[in-house]
């Protein structure tokens, strides 16, 4: 296996967590329940990050796997020559990552 991680996504992926619970975030790239760990790492040197949710909210995990604040997005896919949307082909911009957001926030 490489020292980097797969690519397990060219953008970031938002989803709601509860407040209370606990997530595994998929540090590798293999897992096939992206953001989240299915165990793919197995024999690898890597690890799932713990993410407990300190309230309910959306969280904007990294899909990349090249974040400095995982399991976060720090918008570094953008620095990625593949970084494209499937909408258009526009890159997303930096402006629209946001580590985690009270439901019903602006």
């Amino acid at each position: 296996m490489s020292d980097e991680p797969r690519v397990g996504g060219t953008v970031p992926i938002a989803g709601p967590v509860e407040a209370g619970k606990d997530y595994w975030w998929c540090a590798c790239g293999r897992s096939s329940k992206q953001p989240f760990c299915d165990g793919s790492h197995a024999g690898s040197q890597f690890t799932p990050r713990k993410l407990t949710a300190p309230q309910d909210c959306e969280a904007v995990l990294c899909g990349c796997k090249r974040t400095d604040r995982g399991p976060f997005c720090d918008c570094i896919h953008n620095d990625l020559s593949a970084t494209r949307n499937a909408a258009g082909g526009e890159e997303l911009l930096p402006a629209a990552c946001a580590p985690i957001t009270a439901r019903g926030a602006s």
